[in-house]
């Protein structure tokens, strides 16, 4: 079963056997945004299409975000664009964005632990928590590490919400994130990374 045939997030979690909690587990770590980027946006905003597809969110307002947080901790991570995830043929896919630990192989071999999953929806999250929560419970199942925190972020380009898998819980924060409150957005983003660089650590200090 593929990932893209999950198609509500109560399916999900009947289907995972998965418990639901809602709760404000997120904080916000500031984020030094450039100007470049900021100008960069705001072009994008006024002139260009940013929603008419999956495509275009995630290449005009999903990645950018991502990238910008993500450069800072490329040393640990690789940030996959569309990479092939599969857990024993029951769950299979390309989730759209995958963190993972950058393997000693060099960049181009995707390892594990995969951290963090993100899902694009045109403005269907139910949807999009159903898929992203599969992609998630794969991950964690391919770490091998039912302890591991997996987290997901869902989002239409404009607002984002985040989630986390913990064992056979799945936690979504009840307060969304908007592109139009963009420090708030980065020091969210920026809280996640900070969260799988600490888990990293955790697993390394573990398998030592």
């Amino acid at each position: 079963m593929s990932f893209s045939q999950y198609k509500s997030l109560g399916e999900t979690l009947k289907e995972l056997e998965i418990s639901f909690v809602e709760e404000n587990f997120m904080q916000e770590i500031s984020f030094n945004i450039k100007d470049y980027f900021l100008a960069d946006l705001e072009f994008m905003l006024n002139e260009g299409v940013v929603d008419n597809s999956e495509y275009a969110i995630c290449e005009n307002l999903i990645y950018p975000v991502l990238k910008e947080v993500w450069k800072p901790f490329a040393k640990k991570f690789t940030l996959w664009s569309h990479q092939y995830l599969n857990y024993k043929d029951n769950l299979t896919g390309f989730p759209e964005y995958i963190l993972a630990k950058r393997s000693p192989l060099g960049k181009v071999v995707f390892d594990k632990p995969y951290f963090l999953l993100i899902e694009a929806k045109q403005d269907n999250f139910d949807a999009a928590w159903g898929q992203c929560l599969a992609e998630m419970y794969a991950a964690q199942k391919l770490n091998n590490l039912e302890e591991i925190t997996v987290f997901g972020i869902t989002s239409n380009g404009k607002f984002w919400q985040f989630g986390k898998l913990d064992d056979h819980t799945f936690t979504r924060n009840r307060i969304f994130y908007s592109i139009q409150e963009i420090e708030h957005l980065f020091a969210a983003v920026n809280f996640i990374f900070q969260e799988c660089d600490r888990l990293l650590t955790s697993v390394q200090d573990h398998l030592v």
